[in-house]
């Protein structure tokens, strides 16, 4: 509660808040480097400075009586000097709920709250204050929800009137958003959660941990060094409960039992392993605003609100956020909708016997339309192609997108990998083209991190394949450009990028050129071919088609689901980028479980019936016949009449055509397919007839199943021992060896076998830099069974005259597939693999 003087603006320390602004700005001539001293303070903080403005030291975030929270809060507006808004006019709303709410609760209820407007203060382009009486947030209870508000003037007609004359300005840099992006923020007490989180002490260890950390900068920050292995996770999936809190015990539950020298079970296999963690996007996303109301205004007065609030559930693949409120945690992944979620699964991986990076995936080219309804004009540029383009080159604009990034790797993350790199582009005045904002991408790459008091500097990968999407991408993409702008980066290889689809025949044949450049200069790449891009690739591509691609590979499975898993899950692939190649290998998790994976969003009322056409092939790559018929799956779309895998092939097939036909008119395509015979209609459509709604129902109620059905908890029990044991003994082979993320050197040979005669063989030699182990290795990528021996490959590198002399004496098998006997000759089918070892 506050004291009995309510919520109030404090006028000395707005005073010195805003004298502050004015030195800053005027001690920089430069206004992007003014802007990023300025942006460090906007939001809303919890001033402790030891004086009266301290919290409780309980922990609960309660005062004591004699104390009182003191809220530092500062707004970049500068559309409402454009829209002549007064400074008289603009205040800080704040929320604060009459009893006690569970944010971590979905179901929708009703909350009171009561209303404070404190008035700010102007300078410049901002708006500032320093207020008394607000309630700061904590892992136990909920804070006061917060924005900006002004009276309108009617100057803008941008659909963001809240009702009674007043207009909202979100929080674009708040730390918790318990009820999305498009509600108010919550003050939260983040410096206590720092203060409080379980793994200081890996932070603190930082300076002297030659096993996490051998680099320094040229300033002396210690850099996070790479990870041997990847695993990349998508947390709305990974468990049952599809949140942060339900990884994070996946991963204390294997810490345990590897502490306690137990064996794992399969399906935990599929987790261990690894030293790093790629989390797809854990940024507050985009809403439907026909079907999410996580917070609906019912009833209000001046004093008072009447509120409808949930926990959003929306379920997205991640990456169709909205920028605003980037610097805060998904709230659909957290279980409790509490940030420190996110702190307690970071610090679950840092205390693993091996401790785990975790890599954050900033999708900030990712911005979706709706973006726009929270963020000013001035950070977007125009259309972009996942919704909006956003404005690298306004100074102030630019400064905020790195203080969200700065502010949600303070969450605690070892690594930051930059989705979509090529596409951070911006517009020349002069030539009137879009060139790469390399200078941008600079400006992230020299963000620095503090947690638990320790600055340091993350592991820095991108994704970039400049120059896509040009045509000719992927032969004139070097993978290499940001690498060479910054040696301590790494960059996604060729084999990870989003296109690559080894369910197909010949993949690896054609392949080997980007296979090659791999060994010799991968050294700085992430490489392997699973991840979420390439598997839901794989789900769309017609394996009908008998022209203009090569057929489904045959040698991998009985049927399209069992190839499409062995293409991203097997032997040979595991063996080839873990136990031999260079780089830093990444699997999907989604992948090592052989669980189905696809293109989910449930967030975009216009384009929903699209992309579902765009998984017609799913029905073909994931869903089998005995998984249809399981009744626990697919039960939304049954509920529709679909009650046969042959009839949803049949009205999928003709969605897809139907959006090509009429070029996505949702009227004409539901008049298209009332001709058909399937079981949709009777809803607004005239006589029975299908009607748009009745497409967007199926949409919904596709996603939904599909995203449910990619549940791994639905998944664990099929888990194959063999298989798991094999795959978590690769990755356990190249943490033994850290030797093998290097290039290979001068002595060291790989090559494949050609004339193929029927089988992809892929074999090599490789030496450790101190010459103490030698390793032999060879995989069937793909083909008939051949017959493979240190002698045969040996002999087969003589007839290379760039080959060194291979040894045929001592070699002892070190790893080999699960089909695969141990010893010198064996015979390698589709997939198989085998590395032996000898001790020179």
């Amino acid at each position: 509660m506050t004291t009995d003087a309510g919520v109030r603006l404090l006028d000395e320390p707005t005073d010195e808040l805003l004298a502050w602004h004015r030195e800053t700005a005027a001690a920089h001539d430069d206004p992007f480097e003014a802007a990023k001293r300025l942006t460090e303070r906007l939001g809303a903080h919890v001033v402790r400075d030891g004086s009266d403005a301290t919290v409780a030291d309980d922990g609960t975030g309660t005062h004591d009586g004699t104390d009182e929270t003191r809220t530092e809060v500062g707004f970049w507006t500068p559309e409402l000097l454009e829209d002549g808004v007064p400074a008289e006019d603009v205040f800080l709303e704040v929320l604060t709920p009459d009893a006690d709410v569970d944010p971590g609760e979905t179901d929708v209820r009703e909350v009171r709250f009561r209303r404070d407007r404190v008035p700010l203060r102007r300078e410049g382009e901002y708006h500032w204050g320093v207020v008394a009486g607000m309630r700061a947030g904590t892992r136990e209870r909920l804070g006061s929800l917060y924005r900006l508000v002004y009276r309108e003037n009617g100057s803008r007609n941008d659909g963001r009137d809240d009702g009674g004359g007043w207009e909202t300005v979100a929080d674009s840099l708040a730390y918790s958003v318990p009820f999305g992006a498009f509600a108010p923020a919550e003050l939260y007490d983040v410096e206590r959660l720092d203060e409080t989180r379980a793994d200081r002490d890996y932070f603190a260890s930082l300076g002297t941990d030659e096993e996490r950390v051998s680099t320094t900068d040229h300033d002396g920050l210690p850099r996070i060094d790479p990870a041997a292995s990847v695993l990349e996770i998508h947390p709305g999936t990974a468990t049952e409960s599809g949140s942060l809190a339900g990884l994070a015990d996946v991963y204390e539950d294997i810490g345990e039992k590897l502490r306690a020298d137990e064996p794992l079970a399969p399906w935990e296999r599929n987790f261990a392993g690894y030293d790093g963690i790629q989390l797809m996007p854990v940024e507050p996303l985009t809403e439907n605003p026909e079907t999410h109301e996580f917070w609906s205004v019912a009833d209000e007065t001046e004093d008072e609100l009447l509120v409808a609030v949930g926990r959003p559930d929306a379920l997205n693949w991640g990456y169709d956020i909205v920028v605003s409120a980037f610097s805060a945690p998904n709230p659909a992944i957290l279980e409790s909708g509490r940030p420190d979620e996110l702190v307690d699964f970071i610090a679950a991986c840092h205390a693993l016997p091996r401790p785990i990076r975790v890599v954050f995936d900033v999708a900030l080219g990712h911005a979706d339309d709706r973006g726009a309804e929270l963020l000013d004009d001035r950070y977007v540029l125009g259309p972009g192609m996942y919704g909006k383009h956003l404005d690298y080159t306004e100074p102030t604009a630019r400064a905020v997108i790195l203080e969200m990034q700065r502010r949600k790797m303070d969450f605690g993350a070892d690594g930051i990998r930059v989705d979509g790199a090529q596409d951070f582009t911006s517009h020349d005045p002069e030539t009137g083209e879009m060139y790469h904002d390399d200078a941008f991408l600079a400006e992230m790459d020299a963000v620095t991190q503090e947690v638990a008091g320790t600055e340091y500097r993350p592991w820095m990968i991108f994704e970039d394949g400049r120059p896509w999407p040009r045509e000719d991408w992927e032969l004139a993409s070097s993978y290499r450009a940001l690498i060479e702008q910054h040696p301590h980066s790494f960059q996604w290889s060729p084999v990870t990028f989003a296109h690559n689809t080894p369910a197909l025949l010949t993949f690896w044949a054609t392949k080997w050129w980007r296979v090659r450049e791999v060994a010799e200069f991968g050294g700085h790449w992430l490489t392997g071919v699973a991840n979420h891009d390439t598997v839901r690739r794989g789900t769309q591509i017609d394996p009908t088609v008998a022209f203009n691609q090569s057929p489904v590979n045959p040698y991998l499975g009985d049927d399209y689901p069992e190839t499409l898993d062995a293409a991203y899950d097997n032997p040979a692939a595991a063996t080839l980028f873990h136990c031999f190649l260079p780089g830093v290998p990444m699997d999907f998790v989604h992948a090592n479980m052989r669980a189905p994976w696809g293109f989910v969003r449930d967030t975009d009322p216009e384009w929903n019936v699209k992309v579902v056409a765009e998984e017609a092939n799913f029905l073909y790559w994931q869903l089998g016949d005995e998984k249809f018929d399981d009744p626990t799956q697919f039960r939304r779309v049954k509920d529709l009449g679909f009650d046969s895998l042959d009839s949803l092939h049949s009205f999928m097939d003709a969605l897809a055509a139907s959006v090509e036909a009429t070029e996505y008119d949702l009227d004409a395509m539901a008049a298209m397919l009332s001709a058909l015979d399937n079981p949709l209609g009777g809803g607004d459509g005239e006589n029975g007839n299908l009607s748009a709604t009745d497409l967007d129902a199926y949409a919904d109620a596709w996603m939904r199943d599909v995203y449910e059905f990619a549940n791994l908890a639905h998944w664990r029990d099929g888990q194959d021992d063999d298989r798991t044991a094999n795959r978590l003994a690769v990755r356990e082979f190249r943490h033994d060896r850290p030797w093998l993320r290097e290039d290979l050197r001068d002595g060291d040979y790989f090559t494949y076998r050609h004339p193929t005669e029927g089988t992809v063989l892929y074999y090599g030699f490789r030496e450790s830099p101190d010459r103490d182990e030698q390793l032999l290795f060879a995989a069937n990528m793909e083909g008939v069974p051949v017959e493979v021996s240190p002698d045969s490959l040996a002999a087969d590198a003589a007839g290379d005259a760039n080959a060194p002399p291979i040894p045929t004496d001592g070699w002892e098998p070190a790893l080999t597939a699960p089909d695969v006997d141990a010893g010198t000759d064996v015979t390698l089918a589709n997939a198989d693999a085998i590395v032996w070892r000898r001790e020179p």
